[in-house]
């Protein structure tokens, strides 16, 4: 087997979207997440993943036949550029408006913005203001 190498938070171990049109879905997240600066984990014939996110057909084993639904995810953005340019990369690779850049009230410097990706899932790029971290991600080695 070889070494791999993952980041992880501390809450979700990994998400599995199933799509109707993978190669939209591969081409729309493979956008933002190059503005993100997520590089993407691997891809077959039937899935891609990056990360915690895992993309797949419902012909794949792991779907077991059914579209998982509309869901909400929230990606952690850097700052309010990388917020802008995830929603103009975002629109440009299949993506739909649900709500453009700017300042929301959850929280004072809660900035953020939310598209629907090409299966209606409510995808949002939020920075929640000046803040430091202990450590970029977690590293996993395995």
């Amino acid at each position: 087997m070889e070494t791999q190498e993952l980041h992880r938070g501390r809450l979700i171990d990994h998400i599995q979207l199933v799509v109707s049109d993978l190669a939209a879905s591969q081409a729309f997240y493979k956008a933002v997440f190059e503005v993100l600066k997520i590089p993407m984990g691997g891809t077959g014939e039937d899935y891609f993943w990056a990360d915690e996110l895992f993309v797949s057909t419902a012909d794949s084993k792991a779907a077991q036949g059914q579209l998982t639904g509309r869901h909400h995810l929230a990606f952690q953005s850097q700052d309010k550029a990388m917020v802008d340019a995830f929603y103009k990369a975002a629109l440009a690779h299949g993506g739909t408006d649900n709500g453009a850049p700017g300042e929301r009230q959850y929280h004072p410097g809660y900035y953020a913005c939310f598209v629907l990706d090409p299966d209606g899932n409510n995808i949002e790029a939020v920075f929640h203001g000046e803040a430091r971290r202990s450590a970029p991600s977690v590293k996993v080695t395995f």
